[in-house]
């Protein structure tokens, strides 16, 4: 397996920080954010592009589209704007989340606005990286209903899934489409807090008191042949306040090669 580094992991370094961080810990493959940090509100694609060839790592996505299955108001404009950002900065793909406020998007909906997209990604050589939400409240929650969706809007050239090793759980899906599948988020939950309360808050670094299956995700996906990265995607302040974030990344890199075999 190898290992992939979301910004969200250590919100506070600076880009070149980060890419030096994940250089250290021998990754090469980077994921980038608009929201925490905001690079794209923060530098010019070019500055980040350079700075990816200077540290010699390659920028796999662009975290994220939100929320991509409402094609209305600004959504469509920054749309088009992500993805000449990401062209721009030598990104490959946008990850796209959808809505997640608790209110129902129709299938047909969702197809639309995947058709909608599809022709301003590929126009910028993007791929749109599906990522299904698993919360309660989630307009949009398993891979099954997501894949459904790229194939009803003719976009399987375009558009593959996120499996999210938290999201997974959280939805309750057995389903694995190691070949649909472009990313992996893995992050893992340790608090006592009951399934259907989990948020983005309780998400740390996986070690042996994992409640979400990583090690058992990641197993099933490999086996099934899936052979891309898998990326660490912790939002808990928890995480983000370590006095040596790279030493706990080593570990928990190192805790999931043992338990892989």
């Amino acid at each position: 397996m190898r290992f992939a580094l979301n910004h969200i992991a250590v919100p506070a370094l600076a880009l070149d920080d980060f890419f030096a961080l994940a250089r250290r810990l021998g990754v090469t493959e980077v994921e980038i954010r608009n929201d925490l940090p905001d690079v794209l509100g923060a530098m010019p694609p070019a500055e980040v592009k350079a700075a990816a060839a200077r540290h010699g790592v390659t920028i796999l996505a662009i975290n994220a589209l939100y929320p991509f299955n409402r094609w209305a108001g600004d959504l469509p404009a920054r749309a088009a704007a992500m993805a000449a950002y990401a062209q721009a900065c030598g990104a490959r793909a946008l990850v796209m989340c959808p809505l997640n406020e608790g209110r129902a998007v129709p299938f047909a909906d969702v197809v639309a606005a995947l058709r909608a997209l599809a022709p301003i990604l590929a126009g910028h050589g993007l791929t749109g990286l599906v990522e299904p939400l698993g919360f309660p409240v989630s307009s949009l929650r398993s891979k099954a209903e997501a894949r459904r969706a790229i194939a009803e809007a003719g976009g399987q050239g375009v558009f593959r899934l996120l499996h999210d090793t938290f999201h997974h759980h959280l939805a309750g899906e057995d389903a694995f489409f190691p070949d649909e599948t472009g990313l992996v988020h893995i992050s893992g939950v340790t608090d006592a807090v009951p399934v259907a309360e989990m948020q983005d808050s309780h998400r740390v670094l996986v070690d042996a008191a994992d409640r979400l299956g990583n090690v058992a995700q990641i197993r099933a996906l490999l086996a099934a042949g899936y052979a891309g990265p898998f990326s660490f995607e912790p939002f808990s302040t928890e995480v983000h306040g370590l006095a040596d974030p790279e030493a706990a990344l080593r570990d928990s890199m190192d805790f999931l090669r043992r338990s892989i075999g």
